[in-house]
């Protein structure tokens, strides 16, 4: 048993890699496109773009292996029966309940793998990759060049005689903000750009400041001072794992999010016996369409997942399930299981 195990895995790991690699390479192809659309918003250099694909890189595996897994698992058994290798293991009395129980831990094993990914995994990066996204949409509004008719830095207006934007460096700066009862006017010597995770400040060198009204009149010096750009200090926290599936203001798209992806994660598993009835053949007698029931299954799983939670909402996960597996134990014992 043990050596039949490892035949059909060996077998399983070839078709696995050359469906997977192909699948994984389109999907990666179209995200880069997609990263490369993004450059005509913001200035991205190689590392950025790198930094974007690793963040999509849970997205592209969830997508792609449970259908890797599904098509290959099916196409192992289908290979190995039209060399008439499974007839061999039927006549030795090894029942097709046998290979179910060979392909159901790699499918266990892969649905959990995909359940932390989207439950666990998914949120944190999602956050860091808005808080990227952020940052560098922050600093494409800022392109601060020394100009006569200044620049606004949230609530201030912002004058500037040199400017470096290579460095971020800027010299001779002037920063005005007129409140409803006082007036406020800052002096520098130069200046540098800052982003503190989303958030841009203004790091202000040598100056003075002055603010008056109708009774007072102040002045001060300084050696430092910072200017917060409160126009864009709405950063994206992360509220763990708990918090981000209670976001109340995202609640029907998460719910959507949290039926679909439970059941595709679970794809694998729900489909072991549908992969016996597909792949399990007799050379001479049957003759399958293979090729078109493994699209119609994806295609009937992933539809059913996606419409039928307009009706039955979190009802959609056990009535899916539940309905995937008695139909594909259906096929399977009327296909191999009565007959081998």
């Amino acid at each position: 048993m043990g050596k039949l195990r490892h035949y059909i895995f060996s077998h399983l790991n070839v078709l696995f890699y050359s469906i997977f690699i192909p699948l994984f390479t389109i999907a990666s192809v179209i995200f880069l496109i997609k990263i490369a659309t993004l450059t005509s918003i913001i200035s991205l250099n190689l590392s950025e773009m790198g930094k974007l694909y690793l963040f999509a890189l849970p997205e592209l595996l969830f997508y792609t292996l449970p259908i890797a897994f599904f098509v290959s698992a099916a196409l192992t058994l289908f290979r190995l029966s039209n060399d008439n290798e499974m007839v061999v293991v039927f006549s030795m009395g090894i029942s097709p309940r046998f290979l179910a129980r060979i392909l159901a831990l790699p499918a266990l094993t892969l649905s959990l793998l995909l359940l932390i990914n989207f439950l666990v995994i998914t949120p944190y990066i999602n956050h860091i990759n808005k808080s990227f996204s952020q940052t560098k949409k922050s600093e494409a509004k800022f392109n601060l060049t020394a100009s006569e008719f200044g620049h606004h830095f949230g609530e201030w207006m912002l004058f500037i005689n040199k400017s470096d934007n290579e460095n971020r460096k800027y010299g001779g700066i002037v920063l005005f903000n007129k409140e409803q009862k006082e007036e406020i006017l800052i002096v520098a010597k130069d200046a540098e750009l800052l982003n503190n995770h989303g958030l841009l400040q203004l790091k202000l060198h040598q100056g003075e400041g002055y603010s008056y009204d109708d009774k007072t009149y102040k002045h001060m010096q300084f050696k430092t001072l910072m200017i917060n750009d409160t126009m864009e200090s709405n950063t994206h926290d992360y509220n763990g794992i708990i918090g981000y599936w209670k976001n109340y203001k995202e609640e029907n798209f998460k719910q959507k999010l949290l039926i679909t992806n439970t059941l595709l994660s679970l794809f694998p598993l729900l489909s072991v016996f549908l992969i016996v009835a597909l792949g399990v053949v007799h050379a001479r007698h049957q003759k399958r369409w293979i090729y078109l029931w493994l699209f119609i299954s994806i295609v009937s799983y992933y539809a059913s997942a996606i419409l039928l939670q307009k009706w039955l909402v979190f009802w959609t996960i056990p009535t899916v399930a539940i309905l995937w597996v008695a139909i594909t134990y259906t096929f399977y014992k009327r296909l191999v299981g009565n007959r081998f």
